[in-house]
């Protein structure tokens, strides 16, 4: 038997949807939507239709979705793009203390370049304050950054007030909103951003596939040079492919965002209150209540988060927030961020849900984790003991 799948938040499995879709584009429908025969008819109709799916699940005209390889290439491309588009006006980007490496890694590179970042902190419950938004913002500053929701413990952003003041500074403001889509409602023009990066993976789409949404109007420097696919916006022969993927997947997500939230928290709910029931000093780590549908982040007091994941990995895959080493503790950013304990943070999980998990698979997680934690801390009573 398979292991329980509880890191949703890793990535997806492909929706049965999605995989329909894409038959065609891998088995028949070969052809350059660029070119100019029939053979190209069919890719070009199939990414215009991918298009239109894209800007139904953001609300916005089609033509400000350009695709990209993924989230990392879309983050990339609005950071380095608005950097190198508005560097004549200042060098001053703000972003948070616990964004995506993808994010946060690439705030670093333009560093180097000569551009400043201010990395805002964040509470204890990995909320980025808009007054500290507010205190950083300076006459030179171009780009506010703010992820929508947190990766490893599910907090959702107040992107729309960020957004609003950004905006009544005249300042761009960028989200990444690869864990949000899907799971709950992300509409560009009610969050007001002017950038937005997805990733397919995430959207039980395939992995190499994402997009930028860019406001109409904003001037980004190119990232990618060549033959002007997409609109002039990023060069290379569209992947036709994953991207038709990408499509439907934000089709069903639109079509059936309010179920599916509903489903992924019911599912979160019931194995958070398993494990609290069943075990003593177990912490949640993020807000309690605005945070995501499916992700439950908790800690285990005095216990290795790697240890943890070896005593249950034949039965549940979910992923760790901190690596114990023999000699030291690596703890995720996030909890670093947010000023979670050791004590605590070396023994955090990160326990996603999603569309396909069921109320079955719940209770055995739950009972599994019970189960060997208990276990963990009856040996290491007993080690405790035998010290003494």
């Amino acid at each position: 038997m398979k292991p329980i799948y509880l890191d949703y938040n890793g990535t997806t499995p492909h929706d049965p949807e999605v995989i329909a879709a894409m038959r065609p584009f891998l088995e028949e429908e070969f052809g350059n939507p660029s070119s100019g025969h029939l053979y190209a008819v069919k890719p070009r109709q199939a990414l215009n239709a991918a298009r239109r799916q894209v800007a139904g699940l953001l609300n916005c005209a089609p033509e400000e979705v350009v695709f990209t390889s993924g989230g990392t290439e879309a983050n990339n491309w609005a950071i380095i793009g608005t950097a190198r588009a508005l560097r004549g006006r200042g060098r001053h980007i703000v972003t948070s203390s616990f964004e995506h490496p993808a994010v946060m890694n690439v705030c670093a590179f333009l560093e180097k370049e000569g551009f400043e970042t201010t990395y805002l902190p964040v509470s204890g419950i990995g909320m980025v304050e808009v007054a500290d938004v507010r205190a950083a913002l300076r006459p030179d500053t171009i780009l506010v950054t703010i992820m929508h929701a947190n990766n490893e413990v599910g907090t959702i952003q107040s992107i729309a007030e960020i957004a609003a003041l950004a905006r009544s500074r005249g300042i761009r403001m960028h989200t990444d909103a690869a864990q949000s889509l899907g799971k709950i409602s992300v509409d560009v023009n009610a969050l007001g951003v002017d950038l937005l990066s997805m990733a397919g993976h995430k959207l039980y789409a395939p992995k190499g596939v994402g997009a930028l949404y860019v406001r109409g109007g904003l001037a980004l420097e190119t990232f990618m040079h060549g033959a002007g696919q997409e609109m002039g916006h990023r060069a290379g022969t569209e992947n036709i492919l994953e991207i038709v993927g990408l499509g439907q997947a934000c089709e069903v997500a639109a079509r059936n965002l309010e179920q599916n939230r509903r489903h992924m928290q019911a599912m979160r709910d019931r194995l958070h209150l398993a494990i609290a029931t069943g075990l003593t000093q177990v912490r949640l780590n993020g807000h309690p209540e605005m945070r995501l549908p499916n992700t439950l982040s908790l800690s285990f007091r005095d216990l290795e988060a790697n240890r943890i994941l070896e005593a249950i990995g034949l039965e549940v895959a979910a992923s760790a927030g901190a690596a114990c080493h023999a000699d030291s503790v690596e703890i995720s950013h996030v909890l670093k961020a947010m000023a979670v304990p050791v004590e605590w943070a070396k023994g955090t999980l990160r326990l996603t849900t999603g569309r396909m998990t069921t109320i079955t698979e719940i209770d055995r997680a739950a009972d599994v984790i019970v189960k060997s934690v208990r276990a963990m801390r009856e040996e290491q009573g007993k080690r405790g003991e035998g010290g003494g």
